[in-house]
């Protein structure tokens, strides 16, 4: 298989594994309703809150959509579409060294994206895929990243979405009328699309010009080109016209037998006067419940640029004149994505949450369809967080007024705002920091263990069973002793009062004072902070 190899890829490919855990501190003022109900939005770099969220939610994640910087080279404008901003710069020259400085944009858009793809990937259920919007200038090389990091074999499509409804005059050459969404599943051959409900247009093709009892119906070709041995024979049509054969090159789709069976069964069509070549009449009531989704998304069905700058104007505040989001979403074409790839209590993730499209697109869609999905959205720069993100989530939710000056309902629900930790979970030493609580410890313990998000309540040292193996974790006075030789490490009167497991356990403490009992307790122990190197 084709690879793809730029300046600098050896100094990312594992830069990943080197990022730092650190923890989601909430903040109340930039919160809003109930912070129970799974909705999340994290201020911080999403490198470093992608690391931070993956114990709470690895394995966990049903559908991901980002839109990541087009590297347009566009760098007259606040939220910098080049990743030749300050930011990535300033992480090049740590991670990829003085070889950052020189390289080409692509290379470094390459370096930025590699680290956050690859932690992507772990949030994926078996039955997850990712959506990433893109344009012309990285499509190509896009493709070759996601080849290489989610699998050649689980590319989906490629969705073309006209974000235009007129052309633009000013084109140097053509004028642009579209993106692309590039899907790749975790697992292609496990991943299925929902179908998209059918439209009422399409339900207009249906007619009944002979009133069969069985409902409205359409026609479709009875014959087709491939060769079939049984699909050449002669019919009578019910006028007495006899048709020798289907038209030249083609080959009846039935054989005689069946086309006998379904002209008994009145459903074949052979037109107004009962003369026409033969057609097989389709029931709507036989059809599936809904329609295929298909790689074409024009803009009266899922919105455009203009449709989404709008949307955008009405939730937030901002000057206009710094045009902050160029090329905003339309939430009809998150909304499209969460019809095709999400279940009714779905977790939904946006690392590059920008606008916040991703967090209302969600809100929408459950007001709509009764559905408890949640999302989870990362933004890097503070007052687009604050500002935009959040806001725009909260009048949302709580309701406001659109430009016609009409009231427009709240969707209910809320959400929980949270920063990155300054410090990461550890110390420099390889200690666990004095502050961190159990709760916050045990996600940790859980991912390093089984590689999956933790979904537990942690009020027990007995965080769950995984693959028929008990998880415990003794720390920060879970037993109510917070004495060195009492809770937080595995003695003999500690075991005992563990919730009981008869089968194999690991048991996560400061120390293991059980000797040779532990083999016969068929315990794996594992000292922290040191066996969470995760």
């Amino acid at each position: 298989m084709p690879t793809l190899n730029w300046i600098g890829k050896d100094a990312v490919v594992k830069h990943h594994k080197e990022v730092p855990f650190r923890l989601l501190e909430p903040v109340s003022e930039l919160s809003c309703g109930p912070v129970d109900t799974g909705n999340l939005i994290v201020q911080g770099d999403n490198l470093h809150a992608l690391k931070a969220l993956l114990p709470r939610y690895a394995g966990q994640v049903k559908c991901i959509y980002i839109d990541p910087p087009y590297n347009t080279g566009n760098e007259g404008w606040v939220y910098n579409d080049n990743v030749n901003s300050p930011e990535i710069r300033r992480w090049l020259g740590e991670v990829v060294g003085k070889e950052g400085e020189t390289l080409d944009r692509h290379d470094r858009w390459l370096s930025m994206m590699y680290p956050r793809l690859v932690l992507l990937k772990q949030f994926l259920r078996e039955d997850g895929a990712i959506f990433v919007s893109i344009d012309d200038n990285e499509v190509a090389t896009l493709r070759l990243l996601m080849d290489e990091i989610f699998g050649a074999k689980n590319f989906v499509a490629t969705v073309l979405w006209q974000k235009v409804y007129s052309p633009k005059n000013s084109a140097r050459h053509l004028s642009e009328d579209h993106d692309y969404i590039v899907i790749y599943a975790a697992k292609a051959n496990i991943w299925k699309p929902n179908l998209l409900g059918r439209t009422d247009e399409q339900n207009a093709a249906y007619k009944n010009p002979d009133n069969d009892p069985r409902g409205i119906w359409k026609t479709s070709d009875l014959s087709a080109r491939n060769y079939y041995g049984d699909g050449t024979y002669s019919v009578t049509s019910p006028s007495g016209r006899v048709i020798e054969a289907p038209p030249k090159g083609r080959y009846w789709t039935v054989s005689k037998a069946r086309f006998q069976e379904l002209d008994q069964d009145n459903r074949i069509w052979w037109g107004i006067r009962g003369d026409s070549i033969p057609q097989l009449k389709r029931f709507l009531s036989d059809v599936k419940d809904g329609v295929v989704p298909q790689t074409m998304w024009f803009y009266k069905d899922v919105g455009h640029t203009q449709e989404a700058k709008k949307e955008l104007l009405e939730l937030v505040d901002f000057d206009t004149s710094d045009d902050v989001f160029i090329t905003p979403k339309p939430t009809r074409l998150i909304q499209r994505i969460l019809q095709i790839a999400t279940d009714k209590d779905s977790i939904v993730l946006d690392s590059f949450a920008g606008s916040g499209t991703t967090g209302h697109a969600v809100l929408k869609q459950n007001a709509e369809d009764g559905g408890t999905r949640r999302f989870i959205q990362v933004e890097m720069l503070p007052d687009v967080a604050s500002a935009i993100t959040a806001e725009r989530a909260k009048r949302a939710i709580t309701g406001y007024t659109n430009a016609k000056g009409q009231a427009v309902n709240g969707t209910g629900s809320g959400f929980q705002f949270c920063r990155l930790s300054a410090e990461p979970l550890f110390t420099a030493d390889g200690q666990i920091r004095a502050d961190v609580k159990f709760a916050q410890l045990a996600e940790f313990v859980w991912f390093a263990e089984t590689g999956t998000g933790f979904t537990g309540t942690a009020d027990s040292p007995l965080l769950g069973v995984h693959e028929g193996r008990a998880i415990y974790l003794l720390y920060n006075g879970i037993l109510k002793d917070k004495s060195v030789g009492g809770g937080n490490v595995l003695t003999g009167p500690v075991f005992e009062v563990l919730p009981k497991f008869a089968g194999p356990k690991v048991i996560y403490a400061a120390a293991n004072r059980l000797g040779s009992r532990a083999t016969r307790e068929r315990i794996t122990f594992k000292q922290t902070p040191y066996a969470l190197e995760v």
